[in-house]
C-alpha cells in the first residue's frame, strides 16, 4: 500500500503488516531499508520497520511461560511474513490512518500454541508516524507473549551517532554471554552492538544527518542493535558496508518486560517518531 498525502509519502506492506518508508514531502525516508532487501512471499524484509511477535529474538532466550508455546527455532516469531487482511483507511486534511488484523489462530499452529486477534494501526502526518500494534486474547487460557517493533533508522554515520536518554539504566548485553550491566552517558557505537534495556522512556537519537525523537507506548524495553562489520558480512539481505549507515532502536516487551493477558484482555505496543 502507498500513500500519497500533500504533506508526507508511506508505504508499508499487508505481508508482515510492515511499514518500509516514511517521510514528510521533500525530506529524506525517515526509516531505513536495505538495498537488497527482496520483496517476496514469506521472507521478511530486511528494514523499515518488521513486527517481532509473539516472540522476540531466539526462542530459547524468551521466558517460560512464552517459550512453551513456540514450536518453531527461528526468531522473532511469524506475524513478520503473515498476510494481514486491511481493515480501514481514514483520511483528514491532515492525517492518513490505515489498519491491519491478523488472526493468529489455527493456520500458525505448525510454530505456534495459541490465538490472539492483532491489530496494527498506522497514523502519518507531516509531524511523523505512530505504529500501535494491540493484541487481544480471545480464549480462556492466559496468554504469554514477547514483542518488538523492529524499528531500522538512518544515520549518516554510526561511529558519530548517539542515542539519549537510557542514561544510568540497567541492560542486559547479549554479545557479553547476556550479562546485566548499567548504561554510563548516552550509547554510543563503536562496532557490534546487541543490547536489551529496562527502559520505554523517550528516546533522542543524534545523528549527524539529523534529530529524531522515539517514543514509546506500552514498553518498558528498548533494543539497541547494530550488527558491525563481521555480522553484517554474514547476514542475508544486507550490503556489507551498510552497518555503518543505520541503527536498530526497536520498542520492545522482551525478557523480563513479556506480557501476559487473561480472557479478553488486551495490550498496545506502540512507538512515535517524530521531530525533536
Amino acid at each position: 500500500m502507498e500513500v500519497h498525502h500533500p504533506r508526507f509519502r508511506a508505504r508499508l506492506f499487508l505481508q508482515g503488516a510492515q511499514l518500509t518508508h516514511f517521510a514528510p514531502y521533500d525530506e529524506v525516508d525517515w526509516l531505513w531499508l536495505s538495498d537488497t532487501a527482496r520483496f517476496q512471499p514469506g521472507r521478511a524484509i530486511r528494514g523499515g520497520i518488521p513486527v517481532c511477535w509473539p516472540w522476540f529474538g531466539v526462542p530459547d532466550r524468551n521466558p517460560p511461560e512464552v517459550r512453551r508455546r513456540i514450536l518453531s527455532d527461528a526468531s522473532h516469531g511469524f506475524a513478520r511474513t503473515a498476510v494481514w487482511k486491511l481493515e480501514d483507511v481514514r483520511e483528514t486534511a491532515g492525517e492518513v490512518e490505515i489498519s491491519l488484523s491478523l488472526d493468529a489462530n489455527t493456520d500458525f499452529a505448525d510454530t505456534w500454541e495459541g490465538h490472539a486477534l492483532l491489530l496494527m494501526t498506522f497514523n502519518f502526518s507531516a509531524d511523523g508516524c505512530q505504529l500501535a500494534l494491540s493484541t487481544t486474547n480471545p480464549g480462556s487460557d492466559p496468554l504469554a507473549f514477547s514483542q518488538a517493533l523492529h524499528t531500522y533508522l538512518p544515520v549518516a554515520d554510526i561511529r558519530q551517532t548517539r542515542i539519549e536518554g537510557l542514561e544510568n539504566c540497567g541492560y542486559v548485553d547479549a554479545l557479553q554471554g547476556w550479562s546485566y550491566h548499567t548504561q554510563q552517558g548516552a550509547v554510543r557505537f563503536d562496532g557490534e552492538t546487541d543490547r536489551i534495556y529496562e527502559s520505554g522512556a523517550p528516546l533522542i537519537i543524534q545523528t549527524p544527518g539529523g534529530i529524531r525523537k522515539l517514543t514509546a507506548i506500552g514498553s518498558d524495553s528498548t533494543v539497541v542493535w547494530n550488527p558491525g562489520p563481521e555480522k553484517a558480512a554474514r547476514l542475508s539481505d544486507f550490503p556489507d558496508e551498510a552497518w555503518q549507515s543505520m541503527v536498530c532502536v526497536e520498542t520492545a516487551n522482551a525478557l523480563s518486560d513479556y506480557r501476559v493477558l487473561n480472557e479478553g484482555q488486551s495490550h498496545t505496543l506502540g512507538v512515535m517518531i517524530g521531530r525533536v
